[in-house]
This record gives structure tokens, sequence and C-alpha cells, in this order.
């Protein structure tokens, strides 16, 4: 091999401080990560059965049944147990990495070692979570249970459940209809701040002023002002409208103002020759933007409609403040009579477990939009 060669082969071997990178370079031992995602198993696993051993002892004192109390402890107990086979899998694929290089067969110790590391991370991670779980655990039963019976209080939030459930119809028609409104008043006011020429100065003042105001006022205080101010004011129709019908008014106009500006940002990402081609076919403009320019608008900003759609449906519970009988003041009202605050967990269950379904939605049509986009 001349002396060229046996260069280059030098720097393929070994690069930077003694480091090599080539065919035949042992990989980084990894012990000190295997080490570390063993000891974070055991120490899950000890925190785990102390922990929810003391709250099975807890359950039972409450009155909780054995069968009911016997899983509290051992369902987190076995979850907790698995994590030492990953622990156990990462030692042992270390070990084979070694009697790799040992052997010299470079390839089967670097596929050990990143095998080894995979099962460390793998354990790491999952006894992070675990150990928040087990810090919510502890925070529950701190101060003798005070936390546990002030939040979650079981026979209350069972005997409650029905009243908020019964109540929470009422968000969800505010939602729905709300829901209606705000795609159809935002996309006007989207429209009127994107009129051209000098003639449509004054609409799109309006629309700016419109937009400015009720997206910096709070929407309890909108709710307040409309849900009070107009029957105090004595218009005709207006002061006898019912209370669900103001607060859709003022979720209305309070969302109109977020989503007129998501519509916007879709009308303006459309390509401008979408608009010079349409009017050279001899459309006008506001035949323009319905038939070319907002359906494809309206397909680029469904996800974040549906972010701002989320925050409106969260928002309804803020009719309480003008006397709507909601789900969060049915809780009020239930919390307030027994001097507990486990009917308000109810509200806030019940609002996670409809939300959450709706977020992931979001998040698949983003992925779908995301992957279409690379696809093409």
């Amino acid at each position: 091999m001349t002396t060229t060669s046996r260069s280059a082969e030098t720097k393929l071997m070994g690069l930077g401080e003694g480091r090599s990178f080539g065919a035949g370079a042992a990989p980084k031992d990894p012990r000190g990560w295997t080490t570390t995602a063993m000891l974070c198993a055991l120490f899950i696993t000890v925190s785990t059965w102390i922990t929810f051993g003391a709250a099975r002892d807890h359950a039972a004192a409450l009155g909780v049944s054995a069968v009911l109390s016997g899983a509290l402890f051992a369902i987190p107990v076995v979850l907790a147990l698995l994590l030492l086979w990953p622990a156990s899998a990462s030692v042992l694929r270390a070990q084979r990495a070694r009697q790799a290089v040992a052997a010299g067969d470079m390839i089967a110790a670097r596929i050990a070692t990143s095998a080894s590391l995979d099962y460390a991370h793998y354990t790491a991670g999952f006894s992070a979570l675990f150990a928040v779980i087990i810090a919510l655990a502890q925070f529950l039963m701190a101060n003798d249970l005070a936390v546990s019976r002030t939040f979650l209080a079981l026979p209350l939030i069972v005997s409650s459940f029905p009243l908020v459930l019964k109540a929470f119809w009422v968000n969800i028609y505010i939602f729905v209809v709300a829901e209606i409104c705000v795609l159809v008043w935002g996309l006007i006011v989207a429209v009127a701040r994107l009129i051209p020429g000098k003639t449509g100065a004054p609409v799109r003042a309006m629309a700016t002023l419109y937009t400015d105001i009720f997206r910096g006022m709070p929407a309890i205080i909108t709710i307040y002002l409309i849900g009070f101010g107009l029957p105090l004011s004595n218009l005709p129709i207006l002061k006898d409208l019912s209370v669900e019908t103001y607060a859709i008014l003022a979720l209305t106009l309070t969302f109109g103002a977020y989503v007129a500006e998501v519509y916007r940002a879709g009308i303006e990402s459309i390509h401008w020759s979408q608009v010079a081609a349409a009017r050279s076919l001899g459309l006008s403009h506001m035949q323009t933007m319905r038939y070319v320019i907002v359906p494809q608008a309206v397909r680029r900003i469904i996800p974040p409609l549906l972010n701002d759609f989320i925050g409106l449906q969260k928002d309804t519970a803020l009719v309480n403040v003008i006397g709507s009988i909601d789900a969060f003041n049915q809780a009020k009202i239930l919390s307030s009579n027994y001097f507990n605050l486990s009917p308000v967990t109810v509200v806030a269950f019940v609002f996670v477990l409809i939300t959450i379904p709706q977020a992931r939605f979001v998040d698949r049509i983003i992925e779908n939009d995301q992957r279409r986009m690379r696809a093409g």
C-alpha cells in the first residue's frame, strides 16, 4: 500500500482527537446511559410502590371498596415494573456491544450500541412520565388528603355529574350557534377589509376598527356589556332577547374579529395571479372572491379556524357572568351548597373530554396537509 493510500485511510479511520468514524471504528461505550436507565427504573419502581401503597391505604380509609383500592395500587406498580424490561435490555445490548468490540466485529458492535441507547432513552423518558404521575399522586394525598377531598370527592362527583351534564347542553347550544354566526360574520369582515380602491377606504376603515376593538377587548367584558347593557337600554326587540342569545351575540362579535383575520390571512396567501386570471375572464371583484379566491383560502385555513373554535367552545363558560345556567354556573351552585369544588372539577373534565378529540383532529388535518404539500 502506498504512502498516499495509508494517509487517506488514516484520515477515514481517525478524525479529530483520535476518534474513529471509519468502517472499523469502535462505538462509544453506552454504560453510562445503561446505568442511569437501570437506576431510574429501580427508583421509579420503589417510589411507585411507596406512593400508591399509601394511596391504597387512604382510599380504604375513605370507604372505597377493597377491589378498587387494590387496583389503585396494583396497576401503577405493574406498569412501573415494566420499566425494568427496557432497562435490562439496555444493559444486555451494552454487554453484546462490548463482546462484539472484543471480537473485532465493529458493525455488530454499533448495532448493539444503538439498540442499547434506544432502550436506555426509552426507559429515561417513561421514568420522567412516572415521576410526574408520582408527584401528582403525592400532591393529591398532601395534608391528609385535603386536596383530594376539595377537588375529587368521589360521591359528590357522581351525584353532581348528571346535573352538570344537563346544564352543559346550554354550552353546546351556544357554541354551535355562535360558531355558525362567527363563520359567516368573520368572512364578511375579512372581505370588507380587502375591498380594493379608494372608494372602498371607508368600508376598510370600519372593518379594521372593528377588528382592532374586539380583538383588544376581553371576551368577558363584551359578554357583560351586551348581557346587561342591552336589557337596560330598553331597545325594542333587543331588550327582550334570552340570556343565551346575548351570549351568542357577544361571542360572535369577539371571535368574529379573530376569525376575520384568519380569513384575511388565507385570502392574501392566494397568489395574485389567481385574481388577475379571474379578472381577465371578466369576473367582478366579488365574483372573483366568491368563485376563485375564497374556496381556495378556506381549505388553507381550516386548522387555525378549528383552533379558534376550540377557544370559542371554552369561552362559553364565561356566560355565567350574565346569569345563564350553563355547566359552570350549575357547578358553582352545587359547590356553594356542599362547600366543595368537586362539581367544578366535573366541568373541567367534560370540557377537556370534548376538546382533546378536536385538538387531535386539527393535528391530523395539519399532518395530512403537510404530507400533501411534500408529495406535490
